[in-house]
């Protein structure tokens, strides 16, 4: 017989309802998935991405004073909420995709436009390296790299829900694909703002 289970202490976070291995899905009503289910992979990929950023504009803000710094933690920012966006698409119950709402709740067009026009502003002010670099020159590039390596598994997972007709829009993976490449630049102009640049894979 096993041990009975003490009540729950009354908590603002934790409900409890998790306990057994499930979570729910945004307009999901009762139902509830696995949470190593493709799909909670997907957006909780999605949310360790957003974290990992939070690291990369924590570093950018300590040199609040440098404009160019402080111009890359604003935008890192606008990232972060836009994947909140991506997260709730992709937590976004089957059923319940009528509801959904671009720009609140699944990736638009015009997000994807906006960011293609920040990647190809950002591009204009790199110095491209001429093959592939190590991540870990600076503070603020490695954790851009590490967001951008988050992203990119968050990607592979968002394909197989694709590939499985689990995915409600048409852009978002596009977006994270086109996010993943402005990661990498960010990372590039986070080291040219110290005036350093990261070592290339091979020596």
């Amino acid at each position: 017989m096993s041990a009975r289970r003490p009540a729950i202490r009354a908590s603002a976070v934790a409900t409890g309802k998790g306990d057994d291995g499930t979570t729910g899905l945004l307009f999901g009503g009762p139902a509830r998935i696995p949470k190593d289910d493709p799909r909670t992979e997907a957006f909780g990929t999605i949310d360790e991405a957003v974290a990992a950023l939070g690291v990369a504009r924590a570093e950018l803000t300590l040199a609040a004073g440098d404009p160019i710094k402080r111009e890359f933690a604003e935008l890192i920012l606008r990232i972060q909420r836009e994947l909140f966006v991506v997260g709730a698409e992709l937590a976004a119950d089957a059923k319940a995709r009528a509801r959904l709402e671009d720009g609140v709740s699944r990736v638009s067009e015009v997000m994807l436009t906006d960011l293609e026009s920040i990647l190809a502003d950002m591009e204009a002010r790199v110095s491209m390296p001429r093959q592939f670099v190590v991540p870990g020159e600076t503070r603020a590039s490695a954790a851009l790299e590490l967001g951008r390596a988050i992203l990119r598994r968050a990607e592979r997972r968002a394909v197989s829900l694709r590939r499985a007709g689990d995915l409600p829009g048409d852009w978002l993976l596009p977006y994270v694909n086109r996010l993943a490449d402005l990661l990498w630049v960010l990372a590039r102009l986070a080291e040219q703002a110290e005036q350093k640049a990261a070592p290339p894979s091979r020596p």
